[in-house]
Order: structure tokens, then sequence, then C-alpha cells
């Protein structure tokens, strides 16, 4: 399995990280609530993250894939810099002191998740340092320092660092004829401070280490069997000699910056939409500086330069032992030795896709046609299913148009190149580019315009939102009727995060659905404006709503004495309007249970507020990253997937869609993954009444606990061979 971390994606990390556009509370206080019922969603990201370096700590885990963890730790930080802490430091610096959602003001918060980030960099730096390292190196997985290599060693590196890294490096002097130079955001950098022996003159230095090379270099084999590995930094700080022929060499130490790197455009005022967020895109490695990470032995001469040049404060600089950037840990997570990983994990083919016969081709659509299919990924293979789908839409001669939104993809995406083929038959393409995706602005402009060229019509969405629905629509010619043919899901069409996200999807036929889809992608590409679908919930509008009615309705059910209940999966829970009618629900006396990976703004379990609530956060090999909304509805189930979480540009700022699910075994199986997640025998996070997370890993005798990914996935796995009737 590939294992690339897809928590580590910048998309995943985002989808977190609200913007600030849209901070405005969603409550409408009516007094029956106590003020204090919030907590502060900046802490819940980094309780989260904290959860995550749970996971690198835990010595149960195999041990690369602690590496990983610890690697994903390091690049979610990074993205939350960029963005969240970002946009605290611009709201204090323009003046724009709005209060968070638990109505603090931004310096105070930011005061708090300074020191809360100090010290979980200072963990996760020792963590590597006291236990992984220590333990790769008992496995043959050595991180070496230049201290480390004999002299033979020493001259093998040398040639290594002549041939392979001396001719990319670039050292950029500072003097009155060289200003300091652009750090850019995230690079690894070298300070050096050199002496002319000549004229005992001090002078700077700046080194980049090239992003282009390897983080990790590895190091010629020296008869042991043994994998050995230096930091590139390292390699270069102790070759600086051939940097700066007749200097002496005084002091180098290795920093990092990291900078706002959001994106702003506006719409209203952009005649070229592209062009100017190209530009925007340009401008973004320009940010200001919001952190400076120094190694810990830095001199304060030194130090004093950069705090000096970069105009960063001492609440900024994060002081760590080297090395700096462990997401450059990914690297390792590559190399091949099994025992050091999870035990692999193979999707199979959802049995409604497979054919009555081993040596047919399944026929999706009328595997479609006969049932709604829904689809669990990674445990269900997304090339064999969602891909399939639009593959064979492409080719089929029976398929007359196409429609697709795309909000993220993969590089070589074999779904865009489904549409590319579908249009170049003559077939009507159209695909709904979302050009706003944070960090994937400049591969979906490129998506863009390939699309365009082979003769798709693309489309940007609504001025003023982001398109995060993920759907696709199939029109088909059968018996002289069209017929639609639909996926409605709750992660994006990329197959490579498709094996480590955990997702859901809904493969349909029915009409409603059709219809429903129709009228969204009308509305979507033309001025048609849509007051009410069938079968889906659809923000800006309606979603919102919808679920408060649906909450509402437990409510009333359990105030009669009539059986109610309400099941929530999802990312992150800001939403003060749904946070609001939930803490209703459960003074009402409905049992509510929440799954939800990252932040959570609800208090769970306070007397008077909440006790009725039960809030669980499930990590693990696999993204969790499905959306569900389950109602229990006095013996109906209104039961909905799709890509919304409970947040204010998901429900205001978005326009984002929920399916409802109603095939009974469809039901079933989401009512099982919900009663799996809060079993108190499945490894799980609780959010306590005092709103911290506490882990549940092991039973009373210290036996672990079940793995909810690895109990679906052998479920799934064990499912009967069903098949497509032909």
């Amino acid at each position: 399995m590939d294992n690339e971390s897809a928590i580590a994606d910048p998309s995943s990390a985002t989808d977190s990280l609200d913007e600030y556009d849209d901070d405005e509370s969603s409550s409408v206080d009516d007094g029956t609530l106590i003020p204090d019922r919030y907590l502060d969603r900046e802490l819940s990201w980094l309780a989260f993250n904290q959860r995550v370096l749970e996971l690198a700590e835990d010595e149960s885990l195999p041990l690369l894939e602690r590496a990983n963890f610890l690697a994903i730790f390091a690049s979610n930080l990074d993205e939350f810099f960029m963005v969240r802490v970002a946009g605290l430091k611009r709201r204090i610096v323009t003046g724009l002191a709005v209060p968070t959602n638990t109505g603090r003001a931004p310096t105070e918060v930011l005061d708090e998740l300074s020191a809360a980030a100090h010290a979980l960099q200072e963990r996760h730096a020792a963590e590597f340092l006291n236990s992984v390292k220590p333990a790769l190196d008992a496995e043959g997985i050595h991180i070496e320092t230049w201290a480390d290599l004999g002299p033979e060693d020493r001259e093998r590196v040398h040639e290594i660092f002549s041939t392979q890294i001396f001719p990319v490096l670039m050292p950029l002097a500072v003097d009155p004829a060289h200003p300091f130079p652009y750090i850019s955001g995230l690079s690894l950098n070298l300070s050096i401070r050199v002496r002319n022996p000549k004229t005992q003159k001090e002078e700077f230095a700046r080194l980049k280490v090239p992003s282009v090379l390897p983080r990790f270099i590895q190091l010629p084999d020296d008869g042991s069997d043994q994998l050995r590995y230096i930091p590139l930094e390292d390699l270069i700080s102790n070759h600086l000699g051939a940097l700066f022929p007749g200097m002496e060499i005084l002091a180098h130490h290795e920093f990092r910056v990291t900078r706002n790197e959001d994106v702003n455009v506006d719409e209203d005022e952009s005649e070229n939409l592209i062009k100017s967020l190209e530009k925007q895109i340009l401008n973004r490695r320009f940010g200001p500086p919001i952190r400076l990470e120094i190694t810990d032995d830095m001199d304060e001469v030194t130090l004093g330069l950069l705090v000096r040049e970069l105009k960063i404060t001492e609440q900024e600089v994060y002081r760590l032992p080297a090395p700096l950037d462990l997401a450059g840990l990914f690297q390792l997570t590559r190399i091949d030795r099994p025992a050091l990983k999870y035990p692999r994990h193979v999707p199979i083919t959802s049995p409604s896709l497979m054919p009555t016969e081993g040596n047919e081709r399944a026929d999706i659509f009328r595997a479609i046609a006969r049932k709604d299919i829904l689809l669990h990924h990674p445990y269900e293979s997304f090339s064999t299913s969602v891909q399939s789908f639009l593959e064979q839409a492409a080719a089929d001669p029976d398929v007359l148009a196409i429609k697709q939104t795309l909000y993220r993809t993969s590089g070589d995406s074999p779904i865009v190149e489904a549409l590319i083929d579908a249009a170049e038959a003559g077939k009507a393409v159209l695909a709904l580019v979302e050009i706003k995706a944070r960090f994937d602005e400049t591969a979906n402009i490129s998506w863009a315009r390939k699309l365009e060229k082979a003769g798709v019509h693309v489309v940007y969405g609504l001025v003023g939102l982001k398109t995060h629905c993920k759907l696709a629509l199939v029109v088909r010619q059968e018996e002289g009727k069209l017929r639609h043919y639909a996926h409605i899901g709750t992660g994006n069409y990329n197959p490579k995060t498709s094996r480590l996200y955990e997702d859901l999807g809904l493969l349909t036929a029915d009409d409603q659905v059709g219809k429903d889809l129709t009228r969204l992608f009308n509305e979507l590409s033309g001025y048609a404006i849509e007051k009410k679908f069938k079968r889906l919930l659809v923000a800006p509008r309606h979603l919102r709503k919808g679920l408060v009615k649906q909450i509402d309705a437990e409510s009333s059910n359990a105030r009669a004495g009539l059986p109610s209940g309400i099941q929530i999966k999802l990312n992150s829970m800001v939403d003060e309007a749904i946070i609001d009618a939930l803490y209703r629900a459960s003074n009402a006396g409905v049992p509510i249970d929440i799954v939800v990976r990252g932040i959570c703004s609800l208090r769970a379990g306070v007397e008077g507020l909440s006790e009725n609530i039960r809030v669980r956060s499930v990590l693990g090999r696999y993204l969790e990253h499905s959306r569900v909304f389950s109602f229990h509805n006095n013996g109906d189930p209104q039961v909905y997937i799709g890509s919304s979480d409970m947040m204010h540009r998901n429900l205001d700022r978005r326009v984002e869609a929920l399916v409802r699910i109603v095939e009974p075994e469809h039901i079933e199986e989401l009512d099982y993954m919900f009663d799996l997640a809060v079993d108190e025998n499945t490894a799980s996070w609780w959010l306590d009444s005092e709103g911290d997370w506490v882990r549940h890993g092991r039973s009373e005798t210290g036996e672990p606990l079940n793995d909810l990914q690895n109990v679906l996935m052998k479920r799934i796995t064990q499912r009967k061979r069903g098949g497509a009737r032909r």
C-alpha cells in the first residue's frame, strides 16, 4: 500500500481550518442556554493534532507508522500556522478585533495558542529524539550526524556532496551591497557567520537547503546491511568551506520560517478569476512571517539578526533540537520494511458491482439500475467503482452527457482523462472545477485549461461560494428514454487519496436524485435559482435549516415520549446554530452520539446542557473523512451522507450537498459503523465535560481495544460475493 499519508495532505489539514471571512456566529441566543457553552476551535484543532502525536508516541504501533505520524503532526502544524494563526495575527494587526467563537479577544487566544504550540513542538521533537530515533537505530535504520561518521564515510560523503549537492547550492551574502534575502515560507535554511582572516571583518550569509534534493541523504553501504542516512542540512553544514573558500566559518545554524500563505481573491472585482488567482498564488510566498523555528544552539547574535530582519516577536520564536522540519520523515515511510508498517489492506470490489461470472466485465449501469449501491472507501475500491463508472460512461455510446464537480484530484487523474475522452467522443461534458480549493489552486487551474482544450464545458461555480460538493451525473439513452445515473460522495474524485481517506459514496439511478442533480448543475452553471430539492439538502440555502429541522423533530419526539436519537459523523463541529440545536435536543432527552475527527466546539457531558451527548474521535491508518447525519425519526430513519462539515464556511459560503439514504440495508450498515465507533471496546478518544480529550486505547486488563478500521476492513472483506445481474 502507498504509505503516503492522507492526514498530511494539505487538503486534509485545511478541511479543518476554517477561513476568517465567515466568522460571524450562526447562533440565535434565546437565553435558555448558558453563555459559556462553546470550546475554542483553535485550541480544539491543536488538541486534534495532539491526538496525532499520541499515535506517534504509541509504542504498540509499527515503527515506521509512528515516524509517519510524527511527519503528519509537523505537516499539519505548518498548515495551522499558515492559515489559522496567520488569520488571528491579521485580525490583530488590522485592528479587526472580532471576538473568537468563545467571545475571547484574538490576542488572548493567540497567547494561549502560542503556549500550547510551543509545548507540543517540544514534545514532538523529544518523541523523535528519545523514542522513535533509538527504535529506528535498533531496527538498522540510522539517521546519522556528521560526528557519527568515520574517515571512510566522510570521504564517500564528500564525493556525494561534490557531485550531487554542491552545484545546486546558492549562498547569499548579507552586506551593504546585498540586502537581507527573502526567506521563503517553510524552506529550511542555514545561517552562516564567516570572518575574513585578512581584515577580521565578520559577515553573514544565508544558504537555502534545496527542497529538490532528498531530506535525508542515504549513505553508501558500509557492509553492515544497515540503512544509513544523514540530514541534508548536516551534510551541507560540514562542507561550508567549499562554499566560502578562504573564509573562517565562525558559526552555522538551521532555521525555518512559516509565513501567512492564505489567498484571498475579490471575485466581484476580478474580471478574469483565473488570472487574478494566479497573481495571488504568486504573492503567497511573500506573506508576513508568523513563526521562526531555530535550532536550540543558535547564538544570540544570529538570532538577533533574524528577529530584526524578519520582524518576528519573541513569542514567535521556537527553539528546538535538530533536525528541524520533521515532516521530512515521510521519506522514511517509503522504506520497504513491511514488518515495520501496518499489515497490508487490499480494497475489494463492491459485491454489488461484481459480474455474475468471473470472466465477464462488470456492467456498472445495470448494477446501479438494479438498486442503490453504498460504497465505503478505502475498504471498497475506488478504481473499480467510481472510476469505472465514469470511464464506462465515457466509452458508452448510449451516454449523452456527463456532469461533474472537481474540488481536488490527483496529478495523473484518470477521472479527468475520462471526461476528456467523453468530450472527444462527442458527448456533452460539463466540469465544475473549483479553482479556489486552498493549496490546490495551481493544479486545478491546470486541469481547467486542459479540459477546456479538449472541448469540455468548464465552469467555476457561483461568485462568492466555493463548490465543495462531490457530484457526478450521467445521462444515458435507454429504450427511447433518458435515464440518470449519479454518484454523490463525501470525498474528492482523487484515486490517490481514495486509498487513504475513509469516505462514503452513493451510486444511484433514482429518478428523483437525477432530477435534483440536474437542477443543481443548472444552478451551478447558469442562472437557475432552486428553492428546494426532494432527496438532497443543499447549502448555502437549505442545509443548516434542514438539519436543525431534523434535530428539532427529535426533540419533539423525546418530549412526547417517543423513541428518538441522533448520530453524526464528521470532520469538524463548529457551527453554533447546529450545536445549540443539539444542546436543546439533549435537554429534551434525545441520546446523541457525535464522532468527530478534528475540531469540536461542542461541550459534551455537561449537566443541564449536554449530559445526553457523547463525543468520540477516531484516528488511525486512514483519515476518517466521511460525513453522516442520522436521525431516528420515530422508527423511520432519516439518514444523509455528503460533503459538508458543521462549520460556517460549509453552511454559508460553500455549495454542499447531502443525499438521503433510503435502502434499509445501507442504513443498517451505517448504524453498525456508529455503534462500533462509540462502543467502549473500540479504541478512541473521549471528549470530557472539561473539554479535554482522553484516550481509551486499552482495556482494564491492558489489552488493546478494537481498531475500528481493522474491524470494518475485515467485515467488508468477508461479505459474500454478490454480483450485478445481467
